[in-house]
């Protein structure tokens, strides 16, 4: 081979080809973008309603759970103002039905999709998460190991080393931020119920999760637990296996 070949194999870029979905993996991940559509048209009624109460001086806690107060404090506006904040009330509800309805829709294909039931054995992933990882999920073998696999989500920190010193900054963010965002919602949920965990039981051992909340802060944390999620999900899919705590 001379030399021009050799440079030619050497930069050529590594191709990653897509296999071409099913019909049922098409139509499950449409589920989950027409839900993850509807969230976010959600978010935007809850907070155009907290803007439009605040200007009569009624405030309300941010957060999802506090739609209720937020809803029944509406209902303390002037009456010239009622019937536009009214509609959008209305509107927040349909909604609300719409998500209920596809989110049951996505929780009856996952229990029909023995990939999707055994990455939902994983703590933190649940039933919206395993259907959409085993959805999207292109084949393994493309990824060398799990550190690829979270490479490929964006969760691995970007490199910044020079003079034989490595510098870490924050993750590459690149990827599917759909999947993302569900391992770190559910990196989350893990962490809120270690925090009652350690709370109620002062004779637990700690373990890697604890040793890291007592050092970084939660977010931080997050991240990195979600790093290992993604890790474990690349290994069960791999191997065929269901969740072993040996895993994680």
């Amino acid at each position: 081979m001379d030399a021009e070949a050799i440079c030619e194999a050497v930069t050529r870029p590594t191709m990653r080809f897509v296999p071409v979905k099913s019909v049922e993996t098409q139509a499950a991940l449409l589920d989950h973008k027409t839900r993850d559509f509807l969230v976010r048209q959600r978010t935007q009624i809850i907070n155009a309603i907290r803007a439009h109460i605040g200007e009569f001086g009624i405030v309300v806690a941010k957060g999802i759970q506090n739609v209720e107060r937020l809803i029944a404090a509406a209902r303390n506006m002037p009456e010239a103002a009622r019937a536009a904040v009214d509609m959008m009330a209305e509107q927040l509800q349909g909604t609300q039905d719409r998500i209920d309805a596809v989110t049951a829709r996505i929780a009856e294909s996952q229990a029909d999709d023995p990939l999707a039931r055994r990455l939902a054995t994983v703590p933190g992933v649940g039933a919206i998460s395993s259907s959409a990882f085993a959805a999207t999920t292109p084949d393994v073998s493309a990824f060398r190991s799990g550190r690829d696999y979270a490479a490929w989500l964006g969760l691995t920190p970007r490199a910044h080393s020079s003079g034989g010193k490595e510098r870490l900054g924050r993750i590459s963010k690149a990827g599917n931020r759909y999947l993302r965002r569900l391992l770190y919602l559910g990196a989350m949920a893990r962490i809120s119920a270690r925090r009652v965990r350690r709370t109620t039981a002062t004779n637990a051992t700690p373990d890697w999760l604890d040793r890291m909340l007592d050092r970084k802060p939660v977010k931080v944390v997050a991240i990195a637990l979600a790093n290992r999620m993604a890790r474990t999900i690349w290994a069960l899919i791999q191997r065929g296996d269901s969740y072993r705590a040996s895993l994680a």
